[in-house]
């Protein structure tokens, strides 16, 4: 299995670890931390160092109840640490729903567009199909980032999610994208309660049976806290390796993390076990 993006041809028959990068001073997790150009760039060193695969840039926070950020201020967060990271050796997304970031960071040489939105902002459509090889990542999102959680979804939401997941990437593939380009994400804590989030790892299986790899973002979730009882996200590090971790073993080909290491580590000893 491969993911075609803008500079890099990925075999996803191994596992890719993507590094987040939140150049924002209001993420859940650790806003503020690399808010700064120069900041966000160590930082984006020190997960390579630490294993990372590729690295996912964000300018807004998509915390439940998180205000939008406008514009001008998402370009002058994201821009200058995507020009830099490009310079870095390894693929780019850029986890953004606006049309106006897309081209701009694509322009700068970002490979992979990461976006909550499936593209159902503006042109996000077109600016995705007009681009001859960028890669995409399609997320699932109920309702959006200020209300998801005020009203998560009913019922059982597998079917839900993968009806949605497969409807915009037939929108995407009907304006000429090869699939090889596209990649799945079932939006893990995205308007779901802890249950569905659950149920979605759980059920991998008919989300993979849509043809396209599979993302998980579980890290240091709330469901994660739920079921723990840590309520400090940065204490939710062992079970969000655990997430991952099973995450890939049942299927899924890119896992975006926080703790780079010691998911990378995991992998490791996971691959290991695997027979020969």
């Amino acid at each position: 299995m491969r993911w075609l993006t803008s500079r890099f041809d990925l075999d996803l028959s191994t596992p890719q670890v993507m590094g987040i990068v939140n150049v924002t001073p209001d993420s859940f997790s650790d806003g503020g931390r690399h808010a700064t150009t120069a900041a966000a760039l160590r930082y984006c060193e020190q997960l390579l160092k630490d294993g990372a695969h590729m690295l996912d840039i964000g300018g807004e926070s998509t915390r439940p109840g998180s205000p939008a950020v406008g514009l001008v201020e998402e370009l002058a967060r994201v821009l200058p640490v995507v020009q830099g990271a490009v310079t870095l050796g390894v693929p780019v997304s850029v986890d953004t729903y606006k049309p106006e970031v897309m081209r701009a960071v694509l322009d700068a040489g970002a490979d992979v567009v990461n976006d909550i939105w499936a593209l159902r902002q503006g042109d996000a459509l077109a600016v995705i199909a007009s681009h001859p090889r960028c890669g995409v990542c399609l997320m699932h999102m109920h309702r959006d980032p200020q209300t998801m959680q005020l009203a998560p979804m009913e019922g059982e939401v597998v079917n839900q999610v993968g009806d949605f997941l497969r409807e915009r990437a037939e929108a995407l593939t009907a304006l000429g994208v090869t699939f090889e380009r596209i990649v799945l994400d079932p939006g893990i804590g995205f308007g779901k309660t802890v249950a569905q989030n659950f149920s979605l790892l759980a059920r991998q299986k008919p989300l993979l049976a849509l043809g396209y790899p599979l993302l998980a973002g579980w890290s240091r979730k709330s469901s994660l806290g739920q079921v723990t009882g840590r309520e400090v996200p940065a204490e939710r590090v062992s079970a969000s390796v655990a997430a991952a971790l099973l995450s890939v073993e049942r299927g899924a080909r890119v896992v975006r993390v926080h703790d780079v290491r010691e998911t990378v580590d995991a992998l490791k000893v996971w691959q290991a076990s695997l027979p020969l």
